[in-house]
């Protein structure tokens, strides 16, 4: 079985939003002072790494990340590699197959930019495209950008289109090293009740 891990990982000094909570883990106990185990504190934002969006992110009486379905989560997907420069649209999924696609992961030049600085240049996609996909349909949307709107997006009108047709939203995920093609999906987020997104652990594999 070939297995690719497509999450980030959560380490000190990973790009988060701006104005988001930093990585922090910082020791409780370690061995190495006479405790008999090593623990650790964890702080960081629910939107950090790859991590998935929860309905409660763009609207106030939406479902939280402990009440995210999680067959939308695992299951077949597909990658796609998007030669888009600035957005994907809708024109440009027009064309493709779509026939038995029930989650699609965009792979675009935004996997391509450093990741030790948070780049406002990243691929997004543009609302007729958000629209397109739910009318399609597709059970989870992935992107390797940290947001499936623009930098500058306050609407957020990508998020809302997909989030309230109930579609998945996952960001942040790393696809450089993945072929484009079919392939099983598993991406779960924690169960943190109240949480408007989770960091969420995300793996393809196929035989």
């Amino acid at each position: 079985m070939e297995i690719f891990d497509i999450s980030q990982t959560l380490e000190e000094g990973i790009a988060v939003w701006p104005g988001d909570p930093e990585f922090r883990r910082n020791p409780v106990l370690r061995i190495d002072e006479g405790e008999s185990s090593n623990v650790s504190a964890i702080h960081f934002g629910t939107h950090t790494g790859t991590h998935i969006d929860a309905p409660l992110h763009v609207d106030s009486t939406g479902q939280d990340a402990a009440g995210i379905s999680l067959h939308r989560c695992i299951g077949p997907a597909r990658v796609l590699s998007i030669p888009a420069e600035k957005c994907i649209r809708a024109a440009d999924l027009v064309s493709l197959a779509w026939r038995g696609v029930e989650r699609v992961l965009f792979r675009t030049k935004t996997g391509g930019l450093p990741e030790s600085s948070f780049g406002r240049y990243f691929v997004y996609l543009d609302e007729d495209a958000a629209e397109f996909i739910a009318e399609h349909g597709i059970l989870l949307v992935g992107t390797d950008a940290p947001s499936v709107d623009s930098f500058d997006s306050i609407e957020l009108h990508s998020h809302k289109a997909l989030l309230r047709n109930g579609i998945v939203v996952v960001e942040n995920l790393r696809l450089g090293n993945v072929p484009p093609g079919d392939y099983s999906l598993v991406c779960l987020p924690l169960k943190i009740a109240g949480a408007d997104g989770s960091p969420a652990r995300a793996i393809l594999f196929r035989d």
